[in-house]
């Protein structure tokens, strides 16, 4: 009776997360379903206390990172960016998706994939319209790259920062072991994209670039200093969210300062209710895992760290982000790859962080991203975005696996 009252409610919070109707916020479903499988006893309240505290930092360093993203888009730095990878690139359609790619890996490793779709999506698309470019192809290309770029830092993605909260690797190590999958990831996104798209990546732009953007200077240095910041906190054993809120209250505090913008914005810029619907979906997986799923996940993953091995847990975590949503396939899955050590726990994250490319429940940032669209008229369909995730993700998920696998043999995990 408890294993199906769990899997009811975490089935209505995704549901509303996947519809998200306007009049119906995330964390007024999450927070009542979470309340309710600790009041049925789902759940233990000790159980629901501890995965709480696990999630507090990371979701704490996601609310951080967003004000300083919305800060920072705020000073003009996406459209200084945008602006420069149009001038860079030229008339040419195929340049351009090089630019988009690469500005939609960098802002993903630095600011987190919703950074990606919310915030420089619009701005793409901004862009392309200015020199009258298809839009397809770059916009497809920041869908993919918001979840499969996020694979280089742990500050890249929630599910990164899951992952490290379970097994001991430092920033720097994390970064090195995945930066070969990461730009793997890139070349494989690139060239798809490039021949599935291939009429609409010949055409040259009709109109140039306008003058160049002044660059916002105070704001790149203080997104400079965060970063390094992450580095620092990492070697020191500090929780990123520290750097994180550092550069989030000297930018955005800046801003008050100056009356260019009011606390409130920065605290709903943070996102906060996006932030407790996270926190109420870890007390529902959680309740779910106890109430039977716990039981039958360890089943589903190898134990071992070979090549072979590897694929398997990356293909089941792809599979379940797709069939759950990849934060609670995140939350399943992490417990019992880390009792097989770092490199099955990278190996999920390369699926968790792939695999919701191929349909658009897979991952929150996929929804986020058809929103902006919709809200500009330009709603990729289904069976696009299907067909797109079918000729990418696979490629995708192999290649960055056997990437992970040489990384784990020339650098090792300790």
């Amino acid at each position: 009776m408890l294993e199906a009252v769990s899997v009811v409610l975490l089935v209505a919070v995704l549901a509303v997360a996947v519809v998200r109707p306007r009049a119906v916020p995330d964390a007024a479903v999450a927070v009542p379903a979470a309340l309710i499988v600790i009041a049925v006893g789902a759940v233990s309240w000790g159980h629901a206390r501890a995965e709480l505290g696990r999630l507090g930092p990371v979701v704490g360093f996601l609310a951080a990172v967003l004000a300083l993203a919305d800060a920072c888009a705020a000073e003009g730095l996406f459209a200084a960016a945008g602006n420069a990878v149009a001038r860079a690139t030229g008339r040419s359609g195929r340049r351009m998706l090089v630019g988009v790619v690469g500005l939609a890996a960098a802002t993903t490793a630095v600011l987190s994939l919703d950074t990606t779709v919310v915030l420089l999506t619009p701005v793409v698309l901004a862009t392309l319209r200015e020199v009258d470019l298809p839009a397809r192809p770059s916009l497809y290309a920041c869908a993919h790259i918001a979840n499969s770029g996020s694979l280089l830092l742990p500050v890249s993605n929630l599910t990164n920062l899951l992952a490290v909260a379970v097994v001991p690797i430092s920033f720097t190590r994390f970064a090195a072991l995945m930066a070969l999958p990461w730009l793997v990831t890139l070349a494989v996104t690139f060239v798809v994209l490039r021949v599935f798209f291939r009429a609409d990546v010949s055409v040259e732009a009709v109109r140039a670039a306008g003058p160049p953007f002044p660059f916002p200077r105070f704001a790149g240095g203080v997104l400079a200093l965060t970063l390094a910041g992450f580095v620092v906190t990492s070697f020191a054993g500090v929780a990123p969210v520290w750097a994180a809120v550092g550069g989030a209250v000297v930018l955005a505090g800046k801003r008050v300062l100056a009356r260019q913008t009011h606390p409130w914005h920065v605290i709903v810029s943070a996102a906060p209710q996006f932030c407790a619907f996270v926190l109420a979906l870890g007390v529902v997986v959680r309740a779910v895992s106890d109430q039977g799923l716990g039981h039958v996940v360890p089943h589903l993953l190898p134990a071992g760290a070979s090549l072979v091995d590897l694929l398997a847990v990356a293909g089941v975590a792809a599979v379940l982000s797709n069939l759950v949503n990849n934060l609670p396939a995140t939350l399943l899955l992490l417990p019992i790859a880390a009792t097989h050590g770092v490199a099955p726990v990278l190996a999920v994250l390369v699926g968790v962080n792939i695999g919701p490319n191929l349909t658009y429940p897979g991952s929150l940032a996929t929804l986020l991203w058809r929103r902006v669209l919709v809200r500009d008229g330009l709603a990729r369909p289904l069976g696009e975005f299907t067909a797109v995730g079918l000729a990418l993700v696979p490629v995708s998920l192999v290649a960055a696996t056997v990437a992970l696998w040489l990384s784990v043999r020339l650098i090792g995990v300790a």
